[in-house]
């Protein structure tokens, strides 16, 4: 497509580079970019992409919009909480840039329909925070020879690269193998500054023009590290592993695979809770206001218990009970009956195993944690 007057208007900014001009912005409005997730990286990049006269813009979400997702995700906004993501997201781009296409997909990606999704599309961004998508997204992209822009986020560090297998390593040359489950905490666990979400979405953006406009020096075969906190970027050479499972010189994938199970992430009916450990908020209230006697811990983390806290609960965080720290447990008998709770309930399982191995015995988890607890027991507790 050729540049109309109103789009010269709307993108003379872009006109007046050299390494763009009115040929590299008619590419950039040709091109199709999907993201994957329009949270806290996918909501700026999105709205950079539109901004930028992306053509046409993909976006994959299954999420409804919260309130607790403002603080970062700038592509909603409080008319819209209770709204489906990209249905928000999809609204802020056509008030944006109404030239741009939005195609959107609410649904989890997954290894039955990415095939299908990224087949149109140019370039992927990935905008997720959770390992099995981040190794469903490089293998669609390795077996359908497309570039995959990667972007990660936790507290106050981020990471950019671009992983394209044509030209370099693939996200499978860098990380052959994932974490065990709980080693890295999500977001809404360990927390991220919000504006973070902003710098690396647009190192991401930047990349994908450069990939559209075949220009300057790409993230391929680099990956960028950034420390808010220090205000420091690191930059680490990548190698193409020729060993690897997907890009290597004797591929074993050949096709999608199961990536929750690769990932070390069983489905939910297989992990089954013993009933018989838990314990209802209800309950523990019952127990406060009778005068019962038992101990309440919380195994959150300090962050987490300045937020709100359960008034008579003890803080003693999940490290601290798994490292045995004898300074926190030693006022604990063996006997004494001792209820754990944390934000949801999994974390305080975990203690509660822990503390079985070290000869405790008369203990119970509290089921659904605060967030539980907020809603059914004390609404003047407030959740996060």
């Amino acid at each position: 497509m050729s540049l109309n007057p109103d789009q010269i208007n709307r993108y003379s900014r872009h006109l007046l580079l050299p390494e763009v001009g009115v040929e590299g912005q008619e590419k950039i409005c040709n091109s199709k970019v999907l993201c994957i997730g329009t949270g806290g990286l996918g909501s700026p990049a999105a709205l950079y992409l539109a901004a930028a006269g992306v053509g046409t813009l993909g976006l994959i979400d299954f999420d409804v919009v919260d309130q607790s997702n403002l603080q970062r995700q700038i592509a909603h906004g409080e008319s819209t909480v209770g709204v489906l993501k990209v249905d928000s997201a999809k609204e802020r781009i056509a008030d944006l840039n109404s030239d741009v296409k939005v195609v959107t997909y609410n649904e989890r990606l997954t290894a039955e329909n990415a095939m299908r999704i990224f087949q149109d599309w140019d370039i992927i961004l990935d905008g997720t925070d959770n390992f099995p998508t981040r190794y469903l997204a490089n293998d669609a992209c390795v077996l359908l020879g497309k570039p995959y822009i990667y972007g990660c986020i936790l507290r106050f560090e981020g990471q950019v690269s671009v992983f394209d297998s044509k030209n370099g390593p693939c996200y499978r040359c860098l990380y052959p193998e994932p974490p065990p489950p709980g080693l890295v905490p999500s977001c809404a666990e360990g927390g991220v500054l919000g504006v973070l979400c902003g710098i690396i979405g647009s190192l991401q953006v930047n990349e994908t023009l450069k990939l559209i406009l075949e220009k300057g020096d790409p993230l391929t075969g680099r990956l960028v590290l950034f420390d808010a906190l220090g205000m420091k970027f690191r930059e680490m050479k990548l190698h193409k592993d020729k060993a690897c499972p997907i890009c290597g010189e004797n591929p074993t994938i050949t096709e999608l695979i199961d990536y929750e199970q690769f990932c070390g992430i069983l489905p939910q009916e297989e992990e089954p809770v013993d009933s018989a450990l838990e314990i209802e908020p209800a309950e523990v209230k019952r127990m406060m206001d009778s005068g019962e006697k038992f101990t309440l811990i919380d195994v959150r983390n300090p962050s987490e218990y300045g937020i709100c806290k359960i008034e008579g609960s003890t803080l003693i965080p999940l490290d601290e009970i798994e490292e045995r720290d004898p300074e926190r447990l030693n006022g604990l008998g063996k006997e004494d009956f001792i209820v754990l709770h944390c934000k949801a309930g999994v974390r305080s399982m975990k203690a509660l195993k822990a503390m079985q191995d070290m000869g405790y015995h008369n203990l119970k988890s509290m089921r659904g944690g605060i967030t539980e607890w907020s809603e059914t027991v004390d609404p003047s507790v407030p959740t996060y």
